[in-house]
């Protein structure tokens, strides 16, 4: 069992015979890794987060939050090495925006501190109405320092998960991650019992889980729409 772009390909360049489980990716069909959702082929099966889906689903409840939004500034680790999946979902909302009337621009994640601290600036200096951070494993050690900066640059601030409006952001969307590993675990169940990788249909989240953080958005001055948090699955007071 392996999970994210890098871990898959990984797996699949080490055989194409030993049966690989998916616990969480984004567009297994777009990155390559199966033929289709419903006949994957091959040797590889499991579960699609909807990453990209969900990159555009999350600017537009930015939208909702902030209805005044015009400029999102997007963080996120696009060199990650061999992982494909934040630039597919930087281009994923570069395609929403215009829709939305909102222009996005990226910005690379870059993990040391005083680098990190540089690009945090250069966000702040271009003026943006909101700030995007897709979700990535590399930038959730760094969610305190990114919601803080957020919040006292008085910028609304979207997470990919609900860690990041724990650590003081002020909205988040993902799926349901734990779901989603125990889908996978039933997979490796039903691959014990005889069943083919390339016959098991791949599985995609049917919850998602939106937080919202009353505390920080009243820091920001901002009222949050009862519409929307009604729909919230968490909200932080």
């Amino acid at each position: 069992m392996t999970h994210a772009a890098p871990g898959v390909r990984a797996a699949q360049q080490a055989t194409s015979t030993i049966p690989i489980i998916m616990g969480a990716v984004g567009d297994p069909v777009r990155l390559g890794f199966v033929k289709s959702l419903a006949r994957p082929g091959g040797n590889t099966t499991g579960v699609s987060s909807q990453l990209f889906v969900l990159a555009a689903k999350r600017l537009d409840l930015l939208k909702e939050t902030v209805p005044n939004l015009r400029q999102v500034a997007v963080l996120s680790n696009l060199t990650r090495t061999g992982n494909p999946a934040a630039r597919e979902g930087v281009r994923e909302m570069e395609v929403a925006a215009p829709k939305l009337g909102l222009r996005v621009r990226a910005f690379e994640a870059v993990m040391e501190p005083p680098e990190l601290e540089r690009v945090l600036t250069a966000i702040v200096r271009e003026r943006p109405d909101g700030l995007l951070v897709l979700p990535d494993s590399a930038i959730v050690a760094h969610n305190a320092r990114i919601a803080e900066f957020a919040a006292r640059n008085r910028l609304p601030a979207m997470g990919g998960e609900r860690l990041f409006v724990a650590a003081g952001g002020l909205i988040s969307y993902e799926n349901d991650f734990q779901e989603g590993w125990r889908a996978a675990a039933r997979y490796v169940v039903r691959v014990l019992n005889g069943a083919k990788p390339a016959e098991l249909p791949i599985e995609q989240p049917t919850k998602f889980h939106l937080a919202i953080n009353l505390k920080t958005a009243k820091r920001l001055g901002l009222t949050i729409p009862p519409t929307l948090l009604l729909r919230a699955d968490q909200v932080t007071e």
